[in-house]
């Protein structure tokens, strides 16, 4: 079934056009791609002749002469360099055959269909004519037979009446008159009817036909030419031709050509040297010739100072053999399974080569891959298990030489020790008078006074050196306490607040007391078992990592929090220091708490620990604790709020009314963050806290601070009286006056203002992220998806994003900027105007967008002053340099709220 049979009627002619025009579209959109698609293949044949250049600059060349890997490679550059010609070349025919023809084809189409509608329409318009002819020839009929009519009652009536004279010759001539005019019209109308009937069969069978035969044979020849181009297009872009095809087959036979048999041979002979000598490692003598004998190099030091730490030692390589054995015993099984034990044996006890190859063909693909992984893990942990077995040899050598005998002293007479404790005496006494200028008492006192406590602590430190690391519990405490007092360092402010309600003190006045106090520097601090952690003004709760990183600043910078891993709350210390650092406190079998150092009864006295010894809190990281970062002022306790009222649900959890402890009278909005959110989400629901922190403008709405010290995290705000302001739009739809309306819009704009001056861009403006407070003021709330920078890339895809109130740029290129918020506030004016009217209604998302690109914008509101459509009409320009900044924007609604009518 052909055009001149199906197409004829007014609907298939409008079909047909569209097709065309369709065409058209398709014909340019091509076209377009073309050109780009000819573009990027000259930049990737431009990016691959790079590529070759810097593959062909290889270092070295000395040492890689004769190297078969090396010609390969060389081969492969070069011909990956006439790849990209080829490629090249391609793109050039495209651009200057390809898009030339496109572009003819392109104008042929257009001329051949206007050719089409013209033709169409000359014969449409002559059985037009011929209708309206045949129709103004009936009506003339008519006439005439009417006139006709009328004359022939009269002229009966004179008739009957038997008159004569002038009248009736009158009558007479006027009605053959009328005859006359009738019969010609008669025969007028029969002509032209014959005459259309003739007009009629042309165009149906004829004209017509003909006329979209024509255009279907000019059709189809298109088809054709647009099918062979494409064909053309498409062999230029066909990487599998023979071209290419020679080129991929010139490449694998130089790769084929490696022999791995080959590839060092010339290197070897080049290069061939006699096996080196064995390094012998010997005994450092100089390092014992002031032991008085004690220590013999080579040769275990077996005393009462050493004996436990050489039978642990022991007790732990007997364990780690054992493990080992193990190990080798499973592996062993598995070689056998995969039928490598012959080779395994060979390789593990031998030493000899493999009879089994290890690469087989040309290729170098791995023969028997698990069972050559398992013969290397053999042989290092065979390796391992000798040279454990080694020490646990000579381990067991020297305790055997012992035997029941009593043990040999390890120290000198302790008496050598009393210049030292005669040196702690003194430190103790200006510690003492240090104090008591203070009115206070030194921190070690107690039972045996400051000399017992130093010789204790002496003892202490000896035994933990000689007979490693133990809990020393009170006595690591006296450690950290015994250095002088009289130079506050940086942070003492902090150390009596860390101990001045909480933590175990040191020594035996800090284990019999409850409350106690130390001098240190000219800051007087309390001891209390009492005060929790999260009562101490350097603990920070569960605020996240992001959070942390930002307080801590400058090197030493630290502070406490809790985390949660494997829904397991731990507890962190958080330091700036090369880079920022969190060490996770270690809990003991007694409960204490530790780094890597002793271990304390409370993670107060940890930290002061840390704090006043200057000791890196993990050898490997360096790290040392200088200066406290304590909670801001925005930093809450989530005891300081007593929640009321739930008054809504947000993305990350409820929100509640509230009030503050502090003042009773003061009512709050809580939002409050889910518990099982995973941490990202914990960062985002803080990141609104952290923008509004430093924000103070009636149209931004208030934070008043933020909880982090203990679940859930929540966000403490102004209570916004009138709720959200779309709600208040929907329900005072009918009382809103105009001027109240307009004043609705210079607030938006007033707190956008703000907001761009301090280059935040809040990404989600709308009358539901708004709240209406007293005397109808316009707050901007809800900065969960804000970002302070001028310019934000978003890569993340378009989850969540409020389609039909972001700017066409972020949704097409995930850009924002504040000409965004602009855009969004177009949008919230109409909402404004509508009385809550939800935009582009009746049209989903991706239609709204499809409309947008293609320049629909949304009518004004009933009653919408034309100034503020027009202003809404710039916020929506689609080129976001056309848009008005928001300091404009205020200016332009403020005059014209002036003259609105109330």
């Amino acid at each position: 079934m052909g055009f001149s049979s199906a197409l004829q009627g007014r609907a298939a002619h409008e079909a047909l056009l569209n097709r065309q025009e369709a065409e058209l579209k398709l014909l340019d959109t091509m076209k377009r791609c073309m050109i780009q698609k000819s573009k990027c293949d000259k930049e990737y044949a431009a990016s691959l002749v790079a590529v070759t250049q810097q593959g062909l600059k290889i270092d070295r060349t000395d040492d890689l002469q004769g190297s078969h890997i090396t010609r390969a490679w060389r081969s492969f550059m070069e011909e990956l360099e006439h790849t990209a010609k080829q490629i090249k070349s391609n793109a050039e025919q495209l651009e200057s055959v390809c898009l030339d023809k496109l572009a003819h084809l392109y104008q042929d189409k257009r001329r051949v269909r206007k050719q089409y509608q013209e033709e169409h329409t000359k014969i449409a318009t002559k059985f037009s004519h011929m209708t309206e002819d045949v129709a103004r020839k009936k009506s003339e009929y008519q006439k005439h037979l009417e006139y006709y009519k009328m004359l022939r009652g009269r002229f009966e009536e004179i008739i009957k009446s038997g008159r004569s004279g002038r009248k009736l010759d009158d009558v007479i001539d006027k009605y053959q008159k009328a005859c006359r005019k009738l019969h010609l019209a008669h025969n007028e109308y029969v002509l032209l009817l014959s005459e259309a009937a003739e007009i009629e069969k042309d165009i149906r069978t004829i004209l017509m036909p003909g006329l979209l035969e024509h255009q279907q044979s000019q059709q189809e020849a298109f088809i054709l030419t647009w099918r062979n181009l494409l064909q053309d297009m498409s062999k230029l872009g066909d990487t599998t031709s023979d071209k290419f095809s020679e080129i991929q087959q010139r490449i694998e036979t130089n790769i084929s050509s490696i022999s791995p048999a080959e590839e060092y041979r010339e290197f070897t002979e080049k290069h061939k040297t006699t096996p080196t000598a064995p390094v012998v490692f010997q005994f450092d003598e100089s390092l014992i010739e002031d032991s008085l004998g004690k220590l013999q190099a080579n040769t275990l030091t077996v005393d009462n100072l050493t004996v436990d730490w050489l039978k642990s030692r022991q007790t732990e390589l007997e364990g780690a053999i054992k493990d080992l054995q193990e190990t080798q015993g499973k592996l062993c099984q598995e070689q056998q399974q995969n039928g490598g034990s012959a080779a395994t044996a060979t390789a593990v006890n031998g030493g000899t080569k493999p009879s089994t190859p290890i690469l087989n063909g040309s290729n170098g693909t791995s023969v028997k891959d698990s069972s050559n992984k398992n013969s290397k893990e053999l042989i290092a942990l065979r390796c391992q298990e000798r040279q454990m077995q080694k020490q646990v040899e000579m381990i067991r050598a020297a305790l055997n030489d012992v035997g029941c005998e009593e043990l040999p002293s390890g120290c000198d007479d302790l008496s050598t020790m009393e210049h030292l404790i005669e040196n702690k005496k003194s430190v103790s006494q200006d510690l003492s008078e240090d104090s008591h200028n203070t009115s206070t008492t030194p921190f070690f006192s107690g039972k045996g006074g400051a000399a017992s406590g130093v010789m204790s602590l002496l003892r202490d430190q000896f035994r933990r050196k000689s007979a490693g690391p133990i809990a020393a519990g009170a006595n690591s405490l006296l450690n950290v306490k015994d250095s002088p007092a009289s130079t506050p360092r940086p942070g003492q402010k902090f150390m009596s607040s860390l101990l001045r309600n909480g933590g175990g003190g040191g020594g035996a006045a800090a284990t019999t007391t409850t409350n106690d106090t130390a001098a240190i520097g000219s800051s007087t601090m309390t001891l209390s078992t009492n005060r929790p952690l999260y009562e101490e003004e350097w603990f920070h709760g569960v605020l996240p990592r992001e959070e942390v990183v930002r307080l801590l600043r400058n090197e030493g910078d630290f502070l406490v929090r809790e985390t949660t891993r494997n829904d397991e709350s731990q507890t962190v210390l958080s330091v700036c220091w090369n880079g920022h650092k969190h060490f996770i406190v270690q809990t003991t079998a007694e409960g204490h708490y530790r780094f890597e150092g002793p271990a304390f009864p409370s993670i107060q006295e940890l930290i002061l620990h840390q704090y006043q010894s200057e000791l890196p809190v993990t050898g490997r990281s360096g790290a040392v604790l200088r200066k406290p970062v304590l909670r801001e002022r925005w930093e809450l306790s989530n005891d300081d709020v007593i929640l009321l009222d739930k008054i809504g649900r947000g993305n990350f959890g409820d929100v509640y009314k509230a009030k503050l402890k502090s003042s009773k009278n003061t009512l709050v909005a809580v939002k409050t963050c889910r518990m099982t959110l995973p941490e990202e989400q914990k960062r985002k629901f803080l990141q609104e806290g952290r923008i509004l922190k430093q924000y103070d403008h009636p149209n931004i709405v208030k934070l008043i601070g933020i909880c982090v010290q203990k679940q859930p995290i929540m966000i403490v705000m102004e209570l916004v009286s009138g709720g959200s302001l779309l709600m208040f739009l929907r329900k005072n739809a009918a009382t809103m006056t105009q001027k109240q309306l307009m004043a609705m819009c210079r607030d938006a704009a007033a707190g956008m203002r703000y907001l761009e001056s301090k280059n935040c861009i809040h990404r989600d403006l709308a009358a539901r992220n708004c709240l209406i407070g007293n005397e109808n003021i316009v707050k901007i709330s809800d900065f969960g998806m804000s970002r302070e920078e001028e310019e934000y890339i978003v890569s993340g895809g378009m989850k969540q994003i409020p389609i039909k109130w972001t700017a066409p740029e972020a949704l097409n290129f995930g850009k924002y900027t504040s000409l965004c918020d602009v855009w969004s506030y177009g949008i919230l004016v109409w909402e404004i105007f509508s009385r809550g009217d939800t935009p582009y209604s009746g049209l989903s998302n991706s239609r709204a967008r499809e409309r947008i690109d293609e320049g629909y914008r949304m009518p004004a509101p009933e009653n919408t002053p034309p100034e503020m459509y027009r202003l809404m009409l710039k916020c929506w320009s689609y080129e976001p340099e056309n848009r008005p900044h928001f300091d404009e924007i205020f200016t332009v609604v403020d005059a014209l709220m002036l003259c609105a009518k109330d």
